[in-house]
């Protein structure tokens, strides 16, 4: 039970509406920008997890 097409594009949609054409990219860039620091928090827990096994 996943999301089809119908429901993306339902999604799509909605944001369009919510929020304009001008806002989705500084919403898109803000979005990026979490998920790269999530990553790098995630990878710096992962190196220093590494670092304590080995000692």
């Amino acid at each position: 039970m996943g999301l089809g097409a119908p429901e993306i594009i339902l999604i799509i949609i909605a944001i369009l509406i919510l929020f304009g054409g001008r806002k989705i990219p500084e919403l898109m860039r803000g979005l990026g920008q979490g998920v790269k620091e999530f990553k790098d928090a995630s990878n710096k827990d992962t190196a220093e997890e590494k670092s304590k096994v080995s000692q």
